[in-house]
């Protein structure tokens, strides 16, 4: 199968046949539509005919039946909240989140267990460029073949940075000297070992959790196991704001949690991790061997 270069030109210039294009009504409703010659767009409103769009720009409006659709390339986070789903997708503001934190690079020897539908896949291979490298891996078949389609259906076929393979990381993973491990899984604190082998010095494990149980059970492991530097571990929130002249407000519904990232660096061989101090809560005792200036004073309970 012919690999495609998934570059700029797949995203500027004239419109081409394999091309996506986002058609936007009035209301807001997206359709996006692989333009092929000779091929129709059909609606309860009228019918379109992709050759009027094949040649021309983006950012041009076409009527449907009396409608204005606006025709634009979508983009990648339009994409991936409307592809087909086998499983529910990392959403955008995660995803972003994931390739600026855990420094996805081009060029970057990326490894990615829970492919789902092929989300943050996208956003991966968008990071480590052509020269890069991402090997995901998924367990079940069926996910891994929506996640094939949809992330040929968006770059125009094979990406030539990217194999998918249908397995278990803890079994399946062979590869070594891995700059970064994505993990978006049911229980990643149970791949710790072979991240931790496939991982050379300095590189990154970025996990995304769900529910505080899983955030609290991959951080001790990570923490336990000694190989990793002291885990960070957040969420992020992203809130819409109404503007129109005068009248500015935030909108009344938000994307708010969707998951938790957790991040930490792997060590060189045979070096033990420092000693994280902590302050104790209100009323514990100090951590063994904490001098006794650096443990937090008790307070007198107000009346």
């Amino acid at each position: 199968m012919l690999l495609v270069t998934p570059g700029a030109d797949r995203r500027r210039g004239p419109l081409r046949a394999g091309d996506q294009v986002q058609l936007t009504d009035p209301k807001g409703r997206m359709h996006t539509i692989t333009l092929e010659p000779a091929r129709q767009f059909h609606t309860h409103k009228g019918i379109l005919e992709h050759d009027s769009l094949l040649g021309g720009p983006e950012g041009v409006v076409v009527m449907i039946g009396g409608t204005a659709y606006l025709a634009l390339r979508p983009l990648l986070s339009d994409y991936v909240l409307s592809m087909p789903r086998g499983a529910q997708v990392v959403y955008p503001k995660d995803a972003g989140s994931i390739v600026q934190m855990a420094d996805i690079f081009p060029g970057a020897h990326v490894v990615e267990a829970g492919v789902g539908s092929g989300a943050l896949s996208m956003s991966l291979l968008r990071a480590v460029g052509e020269s890069g490298r991402l090997t995901s891996y998924e367990r079940r078949a069926e996910f891994a073949e929506i996640a094939v389609a949809n992330v040929e259906r968006f770059f125009g076929g094979p990406h030539p940075a990217w194999t998918v393979k249908v397995g278990d990381l803890v079994t399946a993973l062979n590869e070594t000297d891995v700059d970064r491990v994505v993990l978006d899984m049911l229980a990643p604190w149970e791949v710790v070992d072979a991240v931790s082998a496939a991982l050379r010095p300095g590189g990154l494990v970025c996990c995304y959790l769900a529910t505080t149980t899983q955030l609290s059970a991959t951080v001790e492991t990570l923490r336990s196991h000694g190989t990793f530097t002291e885990p960070q571990s957040w969420e992020s929130l992203v809130r819409g704001w109404h503007v129109e002249g005068l009248a500015v407000r935030p909108e009344h519904r938000m994307v708010g949690h969707t998951g938790f990232l957790c991040t930490a660096r792997r060590l060189a061989d045979g070096v033990q991790p420092p000693v994280r101090r902590r302050r104790p809560s209100k009323g514990a005792p100090a951590e063994p061997g904490a001098s006794p200036e650096r443990a937090e004073p008790l307070r007198p309970e107000l009346p």
